[in-house]
């Protein structure tokens, strides 16, 4: 694995609390522009990419991007597309090995989530107490927009149907748009999550629950992408689905710590 992060820091700016992962496979029509759009907004968030291999040149993008924003932006280069979730514990642990950070943000690449709500996601957990943010699709209706209706409604019931089976107070349990506070990523064992695709934000938003961490979620409009090709697939759903009976049988014999009172 190979990382590149220039780390010689402007000593006018002050170092960011947040960092926002955003993964990438692919997808030139979008990075440049997402980047700009995230170091654009008033509070100072600081960019990770984490990409696999793009052959589309997406990483050189990055990494021309970083000789001009020093200190801003960060790429850690994998060999290869190895799934959604080892691209985002990858950002956990490099964002947990930078002391500064106390606020790690997960968002796509393709403009599905608006940059602008990172800043609703940050005052969640900054200011209003929350551990996990959440920005979610489902919590005051279905805010989808451009998707067609068959993909809208396997995603709002596939997040209902992991909400009844595991008793998680969330309405969007799929949803990738998500503010980890520091404290959660450093108890939870990233190193035994399991899923690697899309199941991969149902185990950790489950697991969080279960330890006892204050999730909220805040409304947002998802916009299917405009540029570049989807990665959804029936199968990433699949062991979204059928993945969560195991999730659930496996946590009736764990005993979890609990941190709703540290």
């Amino acid at each position: 694995m190979n990382v590149q992060s220039n780390q010689t820091f402007d000593v006018s700016t002050q170092l960011s609390d947040s960092v926002v992962i955003i993964p990438t496979y692919n997808e030139k029509e979008n990075i440049a522009a997402i980047i700009e759009a995230v170091l654009s907004l008033p509070h100072q968030f600081d960019v990770l990419v984490i990409d696999d291999n793009s052959p589309d040149g997406t990483a050189s993008i990055v990494k021309g991007i970083i000789k001009e924003r020093p200190g801003r932006v960060h790429i850690v280069e994998r060999e290869g597309k190895l799934g959604l979730g080892t691209a985002y514990i990858a950002g956990f642990k490099w964002a947990l090995e930078h002391e500064n950070y106390g606020y790690v943000f997960e968002m796509d690449a393709d403009f599905s989530h608006n940059p602008k709500d990172l800043m609703e996601l940050y005052k969640a957990c900054a200011h209003e107490g929350a551990d996990v943010a959440v920005g979610s699709r489902y919590v005051t209706g279905v805010n989808v927009v451009n998707w067609p209706m068959g993909r809208v409604l396997m995603s709002y019931f596939a997040s209902k149907y992991v909400r009844l089976v595991t008793g998680i107070p969330v309405n969007d349990t799929t949803a990738g748009f998500v503010c980890y506070t520091r404290r959660v990523l450093e108890a939870l064992p990233l190193d035994n999550v399991r899923f690697k695709g899309y199941a991969f934000q149902i185990e950790m938003k489950f697991t969080a629950y279960k330890y006892g961490f204050k999730i909220k979620e805040v409304p947002i409009v998802f916009v299917n992408r405009v540029l570049g090709q989807s990665k959804m697939s029936s199968g990433i759903f699949g062991e979204a689905v059928f993945g969560v009976i195991k999730l659930k049988l496996n946590s009736l014999f764990k005993k979890y710590p609990d941190y709703s009172k540290r």
